[in-house]
């Protein structure tokens, strides 16, 4: 990826302020993607787009936009670590379509940055430390 990677949550939240309509993405880059695309695994069947996280807080949002971003950040970290391969990259794009679990998917697709294990570990802790993280209203 030729983009430079974000470092802190400060400067991710920063740019969301900046460019609204950003999104994250865990995979094997861009390059790969345009190659590839996104599949739903369960089915088997091509999706429209890439299968994305949204990163501006929704209007009913009363928190601080860093523990919006680290929620976020944290949901699809997991396919990170089940493969090496993966990592964290914000995009932009048109929202072609909504996948299995109404996820946004993007099309004409634009990489904006990468973000560094560091900010990822960030969120990771903020996560942690503001939500009741994996709860569930049982």
């Amino acid at each position: 990826m030729d983009h430079p990677p974000l470092h802190s949550l400060a400067r991710l939240a920063e740019l969301v302020r900046a460019q609204p309509g950003l999104h994250v993405r865990y995979s094997e880059g861009p390059e790969r993607d345009a190659a590839r695309g996104s599949v739903d695994t369960e089915s088997g069947l091509v999706l429209p787009g890439l299968s994305v996280n949204p990163l501006d807080a929704e209007p009913w949002w009363t928190r601080p936009l860093e523990d919006w971003l680290a929620r976020q950040l944290c949901q699809y970290r997991h396919l990170a670590e089940r493969n090496p391969d993966r990592f964290a990259w914000i995009l932009r794009g048109t929202v072609v379509g909504r996948g299995p679990d109404c996820e946004p998917l993007l099309g004409e697709v634009h990489a904006v940055a990468a973000l560094d294990p560091a900010l990822l570990s960030e969120a990771e802790t903020r996560y942690r430390e503001n939500f009741d993280a994996r709860q569930g209203p049982e």
